[in-house]
């Protein structure tokens, strides 16, 4: 029920910030959802037994939000500012581990939703697509996996996750991403619609798997508690943080 509940807040919120609000709130949104994620990151990173990123990892996310959509060999220089900034730390033997969990924690929640809005850009509802295709997988997923699910996915990622499951996450967003285009892009033929769906699905899935595998290493179930039955916001935009960055350059060769 919790589970529940808490959609019924989430969708509309987004709906609203996805297709209603001015550019610079849906932005400053996917500014906090993306800092509120990567605090739950720096508490898994912790966990493995490497010092979390500090302030720094927040300031340099805003920035790779911020920073013009050319400029994109500023990211480099982040990943080098990184290192340079961890390596008075001691013992050496954490400078590289550090460096590494800050950039990539950069990339992984900040870069991705950096994607998200050049996707937001690009056309509002491809990025509620994205949205839609990972809730209606998830929801399949959660559901007949419960119902159906005897062969495991992943046992040592995810020991909930099944191989129905998986397939019906797959069908149900081929089904969805076939609907949604009718009504939003009708003329667009049905080839693109089905690899569309198709890379958002199965990246969305990889996403989940591999913010499991990061939970499993830290010894925990979700990355947090923010939200009732969805576990934090790490756990509820998992998907999202590789489908965005997949659909985004998707799409930009589908509307050429």
């Amino acid at each position: 029920m919790k589970r529940v509940l808490t959609a019924l807040v989430l969708v509309p919120v987004t709906l609203v910030l996805l297709l209603r609000a001015p550019a610079v709130v849906f932005v400053a949104a996917a500014a906090v959802v993306a800092c509120l994620s990567y605090r739950e990151y720096a508490g898994l990173v912790s966990r493995h037994g490497i010092r979390a990123p500090g302030p720094l990892g927040y300031g340099a996310g805003i920035m790779l939000l911020a920073v013009p959509a050319e400029a994109w060999a500023a990211v480099t220089l982040l990943a080098l500012i990184a290192l340079t900034l961890v390596m008075r730390d001691r013992p050496l033997a954490g400078v590289l581990p550090r460096a590494a969990a800050l950039t990539f924690g950069l990339l992984w929640i900040f870069g991705a939703w950096r994607c998200g809005i050049e996707l937001h850009r690009l056309d509002p509802y491809w990025l509620l697509f994205v949205f839609v295709l990972n809730w209606v997988g998830d929801t399949a997923a959660y559901y007949i996996g419960r119902a159906l699910g005897r062969r495991k996915l992943a046992p040592e990622l995810s020991p909930a996750k099944t191989w129905e499951g998986a397939v019906a996450s797959a069908l149900f967003a081929l089904a969805a991403g076939w609907a949604y285009a009718r009504m939003v892009w009708p003329g667009m033929a049905l080839p693109p619609v089905l690899l569309a769906s198709a890379v958002c699905n199965v990246t969305g899935q990889m996403g989940d798997l591999a913010e499991s595998a990061v939970k499993r290493g830290a010894g925990v179930k979700d990355s947090g508690t923010a939200l009732p039955g969805h576990g934090g916001w790490l756990d509820r935009t998992d998907g999202l943080l590789f489908s965005m960055p997949a659909v985004y350059l998707l799409a930009q060769r589908l509307l050429r």
